[in-house]
């Protein structure tokens, strides 16, 4: 092996996969005060912004699938942050009252988490690359 850049450094999936790798370490690092895994985080907030929105709603402002979000919403439930309401065969999502308290703590983390990685980064440099990065998910999962 040699010293210096990787010979996969032009590969976009090595590259992608590097990066989300480190930005899981620090968001890991900025919810781990709330008790709550980002992605869970996440979808809590998506929750507490739009009490009553669906679990399919839910996915796709994730841009996951369902069946990832329906584990996420499960964990949730499990802590008494969530309720299901049914309605028909469908059913809608609302925040417990404890899930709701937990808001500021979670909007709080998604805040450090953007402080951590645009001082390395820069904020211009952060936010092209957070549009970059996107369009090109958006573009590929056709």
């Amino acid at each position: 092996m040699t010293e210096g850049k990787s010979i996969f450094c032009d590969c976009l999936y090595f590259s992608a996969n590097s990066l989300a790798r480190n930005l899981t370490r620090l968001a890991e690092e900025s919810f781990a005060p709330t008790g709550l895994a980002p992605s869970h985080a996440f979808a809590l907030m998506a929750i507490n912004r739009v009490p009553g929105v669906s679990p399919s709603e839910v996915a796709k402002e994730m841009h996951m699938t369902p069946s990832t979000i329906t584990r996420f919403l499960d964990k949730l439930e499990k802590k008494g942050l969530i309720q299901r309401i049914s309605e028909g065969k469908s059913s809608r999502l609302h925040p417990t009252q404890k899930g709701a308290e937990l808001n500021d703590d979670l909007e709080n983390a998604w805040r450090h988490l953007l402080s951590e990685y645009n001082a390395v980064l820069g904020e211009k440099a952060a936010a092209g690359l957070s549009g970059v990065v996107y369009d090109a998910s958006e573009l590929l999962k056709e």
